[in-house]
């Protein structure tokens, strides 16, 4: 097993309005490196479909130390560090053009049973592989607390285009929600250092969904993310703000 590496160009369109790399940019080519290496190594979506099978993200972890810029190309590494009975932890490392560690992030996937929906065990249940036990991030991730009280409440509907092939929505669109709903001075002064997600339930096509969010201090913001038919969570979302 080595690490798998793919290069990018960053095209306008996937920056900010400060021409950095946006979040949801950021979470979309994780899943496409980590889909292309999980293909590479024979568990992909070829044989999760063959099989009943689909990968579910169930946590992130991430550092930020910087965005990179438009039309910077950068190079993101990826590798499977740790092989758990139940999840598979992988690991991912961004590099600037000259060469720079900028994002370090660690994730957790399960793999589940399409029909019953219910995790089944790796080793079981797909081809032998081996996990290179490297973490870059620590891999225990933290039980994210309940909100103790609510600062504010943001309301989104669920677009079709926030649905992937899975009929559910994509792992990238929730933390762009709790990053979204913020007060617009955080937004505009503040940048992400550290972004932890817990993903918990789907989000279904059609359904509106409540942010509420407990701002900790100045530099830490905690989401709720539920649905407003019938408030189940979704995803807790743990922000750290730095000034830009």
């Amino acid at each position: 097993m080595e690490k798998y590496v793919k290069e990018y160009s960053l095209r306008s369109y996937e920056c900010d309005r400060n021409k950095r790399l946006r979040l949801v940019t950021l979470m979309n080519i994780f899943q496409d490196i980590a889909d292309e290496h999980a293909t590479h190594m024979g568990l992909g979506i070829a044989y999760c479909l063959e099989h009943g099978f689909a990968w579910v993200g169930s946590n992130y972890h991430i550092f930020i130390e910087q965005k990179p810029k438009i039309h910077e190309k950068i190079k993101l590494m990826t590798w499977p560090a740790e092989a758990k009975r139940l999840a598979a932890i992988r690991d991912f490392e961004l590099f600037g053009e000259d060469g720079k560690s900028l994002i370090k992030a660690a994730s957790q996937w399960v793999l589940i049973n399409i029909e019953s929906k219910r995790p089944v065990p790796l080793l079981e249940n797909l081809p032998q592989y081996e996990a290179l036990n490297e973490n870059i991030v620590a891999p225990e991730f933290a039980k994210l607390p309940d909100l103790e009280y609510i600062d504010l409440e943001t309301r989104f509907k669920i677009r079709f285009d926030d649905i992937d092939f899975n009929k559910h929505v994509n792992n990238s669109i929730y933390p762009l929600w709790a990053s979204e709903s913020v007060p617009e001075e955080w937004s505009l002064k503040k940048t992400i250092s550290e972004i932890e997600i817990s993903f918990k339930k789907e989000g279904l096509f059609g359904e509106n969904v409540k942010v509420q969010t407990q701002l900790m201090h100045d530099e830490i913001s905690l989401h709720s993310i539920r649905s407003t038919i019938d408030d189940r969570e979704l995803a807790k979302v743990r922000i750290r703000w730095t000034e830009a």
